[in-house]
């Protein structure tokens, strides 16, 4: 006699590779009182691939209207299974929404390679045991990811991205800031701490070496996706075929079969800019810092972030992970925002962005005195920490100079006057020749204009002129590219970027005539004198 698991429709046919489908029609049938109806075992067989009920209902009728399947799970299956967990479990147990479904079968033991929980009539037992059973099947694999035993604060952030993935089952999250500010960090922190939710975690960097002159990018995407599917669906072959498309959809249909957690840091590092034809030799500096010219500027038009040559899979990743429906998540770290993410992303939307900024001063505080500052005066902590704007490895890089060449002493750090050296300049270096002409343009105006922090004002003053539509799409790239910080109407930006700014435009970006303007020749002062007045006011003000 053929059983009902063999008898399966068509559709979501998939599901009986992952779950014990006779098992599940047989236990809900003793929930009903009688048999599944095949109707009712289809719509079962689409939520346990993670279909959504619209998805469910395009599926088997061609059509967005999902009002059928809704009355056919809210009046039937919930119920049912709600009835046999809670049966188990010895105390009441709802499914509340389609997406908790394969959740609760999971941990009741439904699904392959899942060790059958014996559940009793003691509620604290019972979670004892489900929980060595999701650990014992879990797997984790983190790849190059860092020692994070000592990290810093970022309670806030873990807690709002913490809400985003369990309670709001978002399913893309991108954490964006500059460079050195602690984003892999805080994406390993956060993988940690949630990793007992998931079947699987995966961490990854799309770089294989910290260096910026020996940057090594991550393999091609086809390979990527490959490597992936392997990890989470070892039995199953991967498609070998030129279509990105269809390694997506495999990889898709694995984070719907199990709950999976892919992180991946340093995803700017396979993005690129799509640059006009605009030359340095299109570009004078003439008497002042009034009289830039950009010849046929009306030609101009700003770059795109797009992906290296050979990357644009891994757009279509993350487009096609945000748009479906799924149980898994994926994180990403990046000092750029994607084009895709921009587009998808929303405050009420499964894809939401994270901009991280610097540590407080509370945090950085402890970071310095971590490093040996256990001496130093609230005012030298405060002078550091705001000229750095709380970027950790920025912090962490000046406090080793300090140690080494002044004893510990901030304050002789700070009278020379720089704060801008080695591995902090290279950081920077790294971002800024990112930028296009009119990008960096805004930088240099907002560098010694800082009265001019809104769009209207910057238009209006910034030489050459240029229309408030180019000024308006340069800042969006600007914040996008993590260089600026939005306040209300206003934006700014922070000090350690105003005196790097100030050294680029004289070093580099124009070609200057033999004799400097006087204009010039006061920027290369500007930032030394504003620090040692500010350290002098500090001394003179702990004196009194």
């Amino acid at each position: 006699m053929v059983s009902d698991f063999n008898k399966v429709d068509k559709e979501f046919t998939e599901a009986q590779n992952y779950w014990d489908l006779e098992k599940i029609y047989i236990d809900l049938g003793s929930a009903k009182g009688k048999s599944l109806t095949p109707v009712e075992k289809k719509f079962l067989r689409g939520l346990l691939c993670g279909f959504s009920p619209a998805e469910i209902a395009n599926t088997v009728y061609q059509s967005r209207n999902s009002s059928t399947v809704r009355v056919y799970l809210s009046n039937g299956l919930y119920k049912y299974i709600e009835e046999i967990l809670s049966h188990q479990a010895g105390y009441s147990i709802e499914v509340k929404s389609w997406s908790r479904v394969t959740h609760l079968l999971e941990k009741a033991g439904y699904k392959k390679g899942f060790v059958q929980i014996e559940l009793a009539n003691n509620p604290i037992k019972t979670k004892k045991t489900e929980l060595t059973v999701l650990k014992a099947a879990k797997k984790e694999d983190w790849g190059e990811a860092v020692d994070v035993s000592l990290f810093y604060g970022r309670t806030t952030e873990l807690a709002q991205m913490t809400e985003w993935i369990i309670e709001e089952h978002c399913r893309l999250i991108v954490i964006l800031g500059m460079g050195g500010v602690g984003k892999t960090a805080l994406s390993i922190k956060l993988a940690e701490q949630i990793k007992d939710k998931f079947d699987y975690v995966i961490w990854r960097s799309l770089t294989t070496s910290g260096s910026t002159s020996s940057l090594h990018l991550a393999p091609p995407p086809e390979v990527f996706l490959n490597q992936l599917i392997h990890i989470l669906s070892p039995t199953k072959e991967t498609i070998d075929v030129e279509d990105i498309n269809s390694r997506i959809s495999q990889l898709i249909d694995c984070l719907r079969s199990s709950r999976c957690l892919i992180v991946l840091d340093n995803f700017d590092s396979i993005l690129c800019n799509e640059y006009s034809t605009l030359n340095d030799s299109d570009i004078s500096f003439t008497s002042s810092i009034n009289d830039w010219n950009i010849n046929n500027y009306s030609a101009y038009h700003l770059p795109q972030i797009r992906y290296r040559s050979g990357y644009e899979g891994y757009g279509e990743l993350m487009r096609r992970i945000g748009d479906s429906q799924h149980q898994s998540c994926l994180v990403v770290t990046s000092r750029e925002k994607p084009q895709e993410v921009a587009v998808q992303e929303g405050e009420r939307l499964p894809v939401r962005c994270l901009k991280l900024t610097g540590l407080s001063h509370t945090e950085s505080r402890i970071l310095l005195q971590n490093k040996g500052f256990s001496h130093s005066t609230e005012e030298e902590y405060k002078l550091l920490i705001d000229l750095y704007a709380g970027n950790s490895l920025f912090i962490k890089l000046a406090a080793t100079a300090i140690q080494e060449l002044f004893r510990g002493n901030i304050y002789k750090f700070l009278e020379q006057g720089v704060i801008v050296f080695g591995d902090i300049r290279g950081i920077l270096d790294q971002q800024f020749n990112r930028l296009s002409h009119l990008e960096k343009l805004v930088m240099y105006w907002l560098a010694f204009n800082q009265d001019l922090g809104s769009v209207r004002k910057l238009q209006k003053d910034i030489a050459p002129q240029v229309s408030q539509r180019l000024i308006l799409e340069a800042i969006e790239l600007l914040h996008r590219r993590s260089f600026i910080e939005w306040q209300v109407s206003s934006f700014s930006q922070t000090p350690v970027l105003m005196e790097y700014v100030a050294e680029r435009l004289i070093e580099e970006n124009f070609k200057l005539r033999q004799e400097k303007p006087s204009s010039i020749l006061m920027l290369q002062t500007v930032f030394e004198t504003q620090i040692k007045n500010y350290v002098r006011d500090l001394r003179l003000n702990n004196e009194i």
